[in-house]
């Protein structure tokens, strides 16, 4: 039986270019993502074994439920990726949207945990197993106006590192891994749709791609069972900060 990989959020970006990555790798996957029709459409040419959630992280109990509920074949999960996460305007805190700060922390920290929390203990049992939460470099640095995104992140970094701490004497891993500017739907959904100003976000450079990620936890997953790769920060060249872009005029 091949290895079996959750990844949450699989229906686009770093999420579906790390089901394709991961399929091409022989792993059977479970998807979830609230966009079904997407996954559907994802596996339509996967020649690895399947299994799809409808499901929004942000509800605990439904989390659960799926979980749970997985058939005796998907139950050993091997890695779970923890990708689900978004982002919601560009305001100062004093200005800012409370109904976009609960998007942005319950689906970025509280999902997160609903997730491994459902998932790991089945781990522990078995005595194997790998979390990869893929993080941000937002999660390293604050900047203007980015204020409960970064706090989102810098709470996946910090439950990370925790719960590294809590499974060291365990055999199940623990990694993060932190992008820099990824080009993918992140920017339209920050703004709403507004694509004009999502292109912005990536003019004048080469930003990463979905893929250049999903090569990166690819790569993760997969070092011997003794090494443990804690943290990867991946940045486009020309970003050296969360802050410090160089763009071609």
């Amino acid at each position: 039986m091949n290895r079996i990989a959750l990844i949450t959020g699989a229906s686009s970006g770093i999420g579906e270019a790390t089901a394709r990555k991961l399929a091409g790798s022989g792993w059977d996957l479970i998807l979830a993502a609230r966009r079904f029709e997407r996954l559907q459409k994802l596996v339509s040419t996967f020649k690895v074994d399947t299994h799809l959630l409808k499901l929004d992280v942000r509800n605990r109990a439904a989390v659960e439920a799926a979980i749970a509920g997985l058939p005796e074949r998907w139950r050993n999960i091997d890695l779970l990726v923890n990708n689900a996460g978004l982002s919601r305007h560009l305001l100062k805190l004093h200005e800012g949207d409370p109904v976009a700060w609960d998007e942005m922390i319950d689906t970025n920290v509280k999902g997160l945990l609903y997730v491994s929390r459902a998932v790991v203990p089945r781990m522990v049992a078995r005595g194997r197993g790998h979390v990869i939460n893929v993080g941000s470099i937002a999660g390293h640095e604050v900047y203007p106006n980015g204020n409960v995104y970064c706090a989102s992140k810098f709470a996946v970094d910090a439950i990370t590192r925790g719960m590294m701490m809590d499974l060291v004497d365990t055999p199940v891993r623990v990694s993060t891994v932190d992008p820099g500017l990824v080009e993918t739907e992140f920017s339209m959904v920050r703004f709403y749709g507004d694509s004009e100003r999502a292109e912005k976000v990536y003019q004048g450079l080469r930003p990463l791609t979905g893929d250049d990620v999903a090569e990166t936890i690819e790569w993760i997953a997969t070092r011997p069972e003794h090494i443990q790769i804690a943290q990867v920060i991946i940045l486009p060249k020309s970003q050296a900060g969360a802050m410090v872009v160089h763009r071609k005029q």
